[in-house]
This record gives C-alpha cells, sequence and structure tokens, in this order.
C-alpha cells in the first residue's frame, strides 16, 4: 500500500497544476457594475495583433502575460509587439502595417498616441477588422470597445488618498505625469484637476517626458530643486519610484511623500518598505485578458460590453498583504512577450 501511495504521489507531482481561471472579475462595463465572464473558447483561431508602446517594465510585461495567456486558453492565434517607447509613434504604425500584410483579423492596441493611428484605424474599420483599445486610450472614430481604466479615475483616486491624509491641511503636490500626448495622461490630467478643484491644494508642474528612467529622474530633480517645499509628489511610476529613493537618502533635504499614479512591481517595492504611500492600480493583466476577449467576441459578433474597466484598488502597506499580484504582473521569471503574428 506504501508502495502504490509513493507512486501515485510521484505521478501526481510530474502532472502540472491547473492554473487557477482568472474569472468572474469585478469591473464597470458600459456604466454597470458586474462580474465579467468570458467566451469559453474561440470557434476558429482568429489571427490577432496587438500593438504595445513598449516592453520596459513589468506593466507592459503583465499585459503581454496576460494577451498571451488568454489567447492560448481561447485557441488564438497572436502576434506581439512593442514600439520601444513613447517617442517612437512611427514604429507601431509601421508594425500595425506589418500586421494588415499578416492578415490579422483583429487589432489590440497600447496606443502611444490618443489620436496618432486615426487613418489606420479608420481603414480597418472600413474593412470590418475590430480593434480594441488598451490600456491607453485611443480617441478616434472605428474603435470597437475599450479594455482599460480611465486615468482620470486612478488620478482622482491617488489625490484623494492625498486629501484624506493631509485632512484640512493645505496641501502642496508634485505633478509629474508622463508622455505629453499618451491618452492616458490627457486623462490622467483631467482627474486630477477635477480632484482638487475646490480644494486646499495647489499644483507644481513638472514637465513631460518618456516613462523612462533617465527622463523621469532628471524631472523629478529639476522639480524638487525648483519647489522645496512640496508635500507630496504625484507621478508616474518611474517618476515615483525615484524621487523614493531620493527621499529615503536624502529625507532632511527632501521631506516629500511619494505616491505613484499606477502600481508596478519596483512601486510596489518601495509601498513594501514604506518609501512609496501608495499606488492605485487598474489591473493591467486583467485588462489584458478582458481585451482579447473583446476582440473574439467582435469576430465572432457575439455580445459584448463597448467598456470594460477592472475596478482600481488603492494600495498601500496594509491592502498588498490581501491583493492577487497575478492581476497586475506575470509570475516570477516571465520576461516580456515579443512575437511575430504566425504567417
Amino acid at each position: 500500500m506504501r508502495i502504490c501511495c509513493a507512486l501515485l504521489l510521484s505521478w501526481l507531482a510530474l502532472v502540472p497544476c491547473q492554473a487557477a481561471e482568472w474569472f468572474p472579475v469585478p469591473v464597470i462595463a458600459d456604466g454597470q457594475a458586474r462580474d465579467y465572464v468570458p467566451l469559453e473558447r474561440a470557434s476558429r483561431p482568429w489571427r490577432v495583433c496587438t500593438l504595445l508602446p513598449h516592453g520596459i517594465d513589468r506593466y507592459w510585461w503583465g499585459v503581454a502575460w496576460g494577451l498571451s495567456e488568454e489567447a492560448q486558453r481561447q485557441g488564438v492565434q497572436l502576434g506581439i509587439y512593442e514600439a520601444g517607447g513613447y517617442q517612437f509613434p512611427d514604429v507601431q504604425r509601421a508594425q500595425l502595417s506589418r500586421c494588415v500584410e499578416l492578415g490579422a483579423d483583429a487589432f489590440i492596441i497600447g496606443a502611444i498616441e490618443a489620436r496618432g493611428l486615426c487613418d489606420e484605424i479608420r481603414q480597418l474599420q472600413q474593412r470590418g477588422t475590430p480593434v480594441i483599445d488598451l490600456v491607453n486610450g485611443i480617441e478616434c472614430a472605428g474603435v470597437t470597445a475599450h479594455s482599460r481604466v480611465d486615468f482620470a479615475d486612478m488620478a482622482s483616486v491617488a489625490v484623494a488618498y492625498i486629501r484624506a491624509r493631509a485632512g484640512s491641511s493645505p496641501v502642496r503636490i508634485g505633478w509629474l505625469p508622463g508622455p505629453r500626448d499618451a491618452g492616458w495622461v490627457l486623462d490622467a490630467e483631467r482627474g486630477v484637476q477635477q480632484a482638487i478643484q475646490g480644494a486646499s491644494v495647489s499644483l507644481a508642474e513638472g514637465g513631460y517626458g518618456p516613462v523612462d528612467r533617465t527622463t523621469q529622474a532628471a524631472l523629478v530633480r529639476q522639480l524638487l530643486a525648483q519647489e522645496s517645499h512640496l508635500d507630496y509628489l504625484l507621478g508616474n511610476a518611474e517618476a515615483a519610484a525615484f524621487a523614493a529613493s531620493l527621499v529615503k537618502v536624502s529625507p532632511s533635504r527632501f521631506p516629500t511623500q511619494v505616491v505613484s499614479l499606477y502600481a508596478t512591481e519596483r512601486v510596489l517595492d518601495e509601498v513594501r518598505q514604506g518609501q512609496v504611500l501608495a499606488a492605485p492600480t487598474d489591473s493591467p493583466v486583467i485588462q489584458a485578458r478582458i481585451a482579447m476577449d473583446l476582440a473574439v467576441r467582435a469576430l465572432e459578433h457575439r455580445e459584448a460590453a463597448t467598456w470594460v474597466s477592472p475596478r482600481i484598488q488603492m494600495l498601500d502597506r496594509a491592502a498588498l498583504d490581501h491583493f492577487d499580484i497575478s492581476r497586475l504582473m506575470p509570475p516570477e521569471g516571465h520576461w516580456m512577450i515579443r512575437q511575430e503574428l504566425p504567417e
């Protein structure tokens, strides 16, 4: 009996564990709160092209991983392309053209610019090709559906967190959103302005730039040099992480508390250490999975919402103990996925 049990246990150890389903997941779909449940499987191996702005950090690694996982689950062929940064809109445009040549049935686009691909999207619409807006925001006619969280809401949640900590005291906030023409930055600016309206909050604008470490470090240094009495710095993940490192090294010189506009692995490490106070998460892995399902639904003429957003969660040290990190980033050991759409 012991031998049989040992053999059985050895065999079970070789059998891969089935991953837990990611659904149902609470979302806001076309303005209504509900649980999102995707299709069981696509009816055929549709060819889906995804275009992302870059693969520099684990935020977009998580997006790529979510796309890949859902494509495999539904039996869809997938191409994943990243442009290399927000300063390369022409690369993203060329990647779109490449996918058209390869006969993509649908597109999922994390756009570099909110209106940068309007001509191309109009042409895709004329061909009957679905286009799903993922994460960043596309402001063009012809978009089939949106899988994204409004960054106006992300910014509002972050400012509300700061205001709650400050109470009735006046607050000066340094603001470093990110690339000037990105749709999510335009939304975030709108959210910040709405959130501070009528409040004892003043804003010190630190400028715009790509979300690479070098650019954001320079902007952070410049802002802190100009504004010696900032109560808080609110910025993109790279800006927040770099600001937190400066505050850690020289707290007397930089007596500023840091809040990130969104969560990444590096930011959450800083939150755990108490260097960044908190960051809202838009659950990018879930957004990616939903985008893939929306693309399949559009191709198969299934019922679908036109705008789906995972619920925003504010992550501070206490909240991290109960948060499912797989909503935000890929498992340990997974890197950025880049793959050509099969010919």
